[in-house]
């Protein structure tokens, strides 16, 4: 038996010092098909519901994270879909509904009414004409309009319940929003514009990137459904605050509001939506 052993692993040894000695070269193999799957695509009778399609889609959208307003948002998406997985459109929508967050009204609840105050906080006994109220001076989202791209990479299937199993995809969009904005306006220490008797509201339009992604369910071949989450970044005075201006590097009151008081603000929204897709769908081979 140990002799047995003792042949076995020399002749196992030799083999293996033969190996490491010899030079190979390893070669990957193609393997070609033959038969009935030569030259057949990855996927087949595969159900193009974005290529060569326009989508229309009324959309409902809520702000996020918000500190003093929040916004909701009636809107329309259109999109023309060059391939499966890109596309081009525009996104607009109008700000229905907005209203004070618990904080603003705690604020104006709670907030003393003193000079040292009234230039950030309206004390109507002061105030002459317009905004009586600090919920009345946060800004806010009134309108937007947004070119994009989109890019739709991954789709498949996905069982609801065991019972439906609607297409889905997954898209990301990529952007320039042009937002609407309702700030506070400009106002100084002194003069007609005094800034402690003055809370009136101003218009203009902030430019930002806007970027993010959405799911789409597929329930027919004209209807779709789904959810998108988007970010806007740019700079806004929420509060109406004077907050920078004068001071070390400008980080202190300056009992001014101007463009100076804007602070960046990552701004998030969430959409529901209901998509309607012509002309008919297509089918690969």
């Amino acid at each position: 038996m140990v002799r047995q052993w003792v042949v076995g692993t020399s002749l196992g040894l030799a083999a293996i010092g033969a190996l490491a000695a010899s030079e190979t070269e390893a070669k990957a193999q193609e393997i070609q098909l033959t038969g009935p799957l030569a030259g057949a695509p990855n996927v087949r009778k595969l159900r193009l519901h974005r290529e060569g399609r326009f989508e229309v889609a009324p959309t409902f959208s809520f702000s996020l994270l918000d500190e003093y307003r929040r916004t909701m948002v009636v809107g329309l998406r259109a999109h023309y879909n060059i391939k499966e997985w890109l596309g081009f459109g525009v996104w607009g929508g109008y700000g229905l509904i907005s209203y004070n967050t618990d904080l603003s009204d705690q604020i104006q609840a709670k907030s003393p009414r003193v000079p040292q105050t009234n230039v950030n906080i309206p004390d109507p006994s002061k105030v002459t004409a317009g905004v009586k109220d600090f919920g009345e001076q946060t800004a806010k989202m009134t309108w937007f309009a947004v070119p994009q791209v989109t890019f739709s990479p991954f789709r498949g299937k996905l069982g609801l319940f065991r019972a439906v199993f609607p297409d889905v995809d997954l898209y990301f969009h990529l952007g320039a929003a042009f937002v609407g904005l309702s700030e506070r306006s400009d106002c100084t220490a002194t003069g007609t514009k005094n800034c402690t008797v003055n809370h009136e509201m101003n218009s203009r339009v902030a430019i930002a990137p806007t970027f993010g992604l959405g799911l789409t369910f597929y329930t027919g071949r004209l209807l779709s459904f789904g959810a998108e989450y988007r970010a806007l970044p740019f700079e806004w005075n929420r509060a109406g605050f004077d907050t920078k201006g004068t001071g070390n590097n400008g980080n202190f009151p300056d009992n001014k509001v101007d463009s100076q008081d804007r602070t960046f603000k990552f701004n998030q929204m969430v959409s529901l939506f209901v998509g309607f897709s012509f002309p008919d769908l297509k089918v690969s081979e």
